[in-house]
């Protein structure tokens, strides 16, 4: 289910948090590859000016939300302040409520640095020692565990961020380790123990809750925003991947390249769209096995998921730009509830709603999800005699005897039909709770959560498109097909034999049936690590 992280290029060694947005590189750098994380004395002095407002307000005989006061349908409940500490520890531990499988570990790394953030601009109130606290967790491998169900994405994502507020009161169960302990799902691989212990070990001193500090550490949208950022860098290297697997396709299904000449896609001037079209004319230069058919072709037109492969993944890099820009300005945010405003004014407000990112990340699923149908429809074009132009049935070693990649793309339908359904919106939904006083939620969490499932079912589509069409490109260089000069062996593109190259070190050319598992796993982990892009790219330069 859990997307493998693509390696960075760039990978910072130190996070430096200070009041200004992070960047989405340094939030992948923190939640996949354990960057140090250091707070700047720009955010030290942020958050002992914020901590200073609230103390002043505390005395004061006028109930303010959060501090003097309870929550959500209890805010009218003026609270003594004798029992304000219980009342933020109580809040912690309360909605500490989670339940079912555990989490993947850089999603709650990355949802307690995001969190450090917003602490860092001074609009929230903790004290320092607070924030020097997840700073230390983060740094210490210190991974609270957290479970899937229990956030509705508004206000905020309040029980996962519990979760994580708990380990720093040294309550709960965390995991210690780094980011090479994980299991298959990405969910920390090590035992789970007592946060006390962990944070004894580690010499880090559990924070004491003060006012409002429990509120400020479970009111924010970082679960959604940290999966949001992860999801946007892997599908914008998947979109790239696609274009090499759909190049792979055309290539050995005799398509023509003639279709992406920019004259045409000017006339749309869609900038995804030509994009992409620009990847595929590069990954197809030089290919024997288009050049073979260009002059002496009976057919007139290709099917619509070869020919019109730019305007769908086109499509997708458009709404990853969309997406980009939403997740953009979420990240300058400082959300809480309520706010410490510069002018020293703590007030309430609605910015904790998660709703524009669970549209985008609703949205994001909609196109990969079209991307996965528009590769598997090119593997099953590779499997049928009718319109694989002169291959095999299945590409089989001896049809009937063999049954060639027949299964592989039922396991590809398997997958796409699954993304249909993780394309049905999360956000237009919405349960009310806490007696009415929160009546509309975002569920962005949710929506948050199927898009993870959603790319790593792309990945997974795209690595049995890449595994069939190099087979489908090898028998075509061997002299098998429909292909002009038939019987005569062909060469592919540099690129997509670069391709092939990397595919044949750990995955065998065709042949007779074997134990086709191992060999999907093999490739997905070659689209996963990076190498299938870096053995293209090798040839052709960075694509767009």
């Amino acid at each position: 289910m859990t997307p493998i992280a693509n390696p960075a290029p760039s990978v910072p060694e130190t996070v430096v948090v200070t009041p200004a947005p992070l960047t989405p590189a340094e939030v992948i750098a923190v939640a996949r590859h354990d960057a140090t994380v250091e707070l700047g004395d720009e955010a030290l002095a942020a958050i002992r000016t914020a901590r200073e407002r609230v103390d002043a307000l505390a005395d004061d005989s006028t109930p303010h939300y959060g501090i003097s006061t309870g929550f959500g349908a209890l805010a009218n409940t003026s609270i003594p302040t004798e029992k304000r500490s219980r009342l933020q520890v109580g809040l912690v531990r309360s909605h500490a409520a989670s339940s079912g499988p555990e989490v993947e570990r850089e999603v709650v790394r990355a949802t307690m640095l995001l969190r450090l953030h917003t602490l860092a601009t001074g609009h929230t109130g903790v004290a320092e020692e607070t924030a020097r606290t997840y700073a230390a967790l983060l740094n210490a491998g210190i991974t609270p565990a957290v479970r899937e169900y229990g956030s509705l994405g508004c206000s905020g994502d309040l029980a996962p961020l519990a979760h994580c507020a708990l380990a720093a009161m040294g309550e709960g169960e965390v995991h210690v380790g780094t980011a090479a302990e994980v299991d298959a799902s990405g969910v920390a691989s090590t035992p789970l123990v007592r946060a006390g212990e962990a944070l004894a070990a580690a010499g880090i001193e559990p924070v004491v809750l003060r006012e409002k500090e429990g509120l400020a550490l479970i009111n924010g949208t970082d679960g959604m925003l940290g999966m949001l950022l992860m999801g946007l860098a892997d599908l914008r290297h998947l979109s790239r991947v696609a274009d090499l697997t759909a190049a792979m396709s055309i290539e050995g299904l005799l398509g023509t390249d003639a279709v992406f000449a920019p004259e045409l896609h000017a006339l749309r001037p869609q900038a995804g769209q030509a994009d992409s079209a620009a990847n595929l004319r590069t990954l197809l230069a030089g290919s024997g096995i288009v050049a073979s058919h260009k002059e002496d072709c009976s057919l007139v037109q290709d099917a619509y998921s070869l020919r019109c492969t730019p305007q769908v993944l086109g499509g997708l890099r458009d709404t990853l730009a969309h997406a980009e820009q939403v997740a953009a300005a979420e990240l300058a945010s400082a959300v809480d509830n309520p706010a410490v405003l510069d002018d020293g004014r703590v007030e309430s407000n609605g910015n904790f709603h998660g709703a524009p990112l669970a549209y985008v990340l609703d949205f994001l699923a909609i196109p990969a999800a079209d991307a996965a149908s528009m590769a598997e429809r090119r593997t099953d074009r590779f499997c049928d005699p009718a319109r694989n132009n002169g291959l095999k049935a299945f590409l089989a070693d001896d049809p009937g005897t063999d049954s060639g990649h027949m299964i592989a793309q039922y396991t590809q339908a398997a997958i796409v039909s699954e993304m249909k359904r993780l394309a049905v919106p999360a956000s237009v939904d919405s349960i009310p709770s806490s007696a009415m006083q929160e009546d509309h939620v975002s569920m962005g969490w949710s929506a948050a959560r199927k898009l993870r499932r959603s790319v790593d079912g792309l990945r997974r589509v795209l690595a049995i498109e890449l595994l069939t069409a190099a087979r489908g490109i090898d028998l075509r260089c061997a002299g098998e097909g429909d292909q002009g000069g038939a019987g005569e062996a062909l060469t592919p593109s540099p690129a997509t034999g670069a391709v092939i190259a990397a595919l044949r070190e750990t995955v065998q050319g065709p042949g007779e049936d074997r134990y086709l598992s191992p060999e999907i796993e093999a490739t997905v982990d070659l689209i996963a690590s990076g190498r299938a892009l870096a053995a293209a790219e090798g040839v052709t330069g960075p694509l767009r």
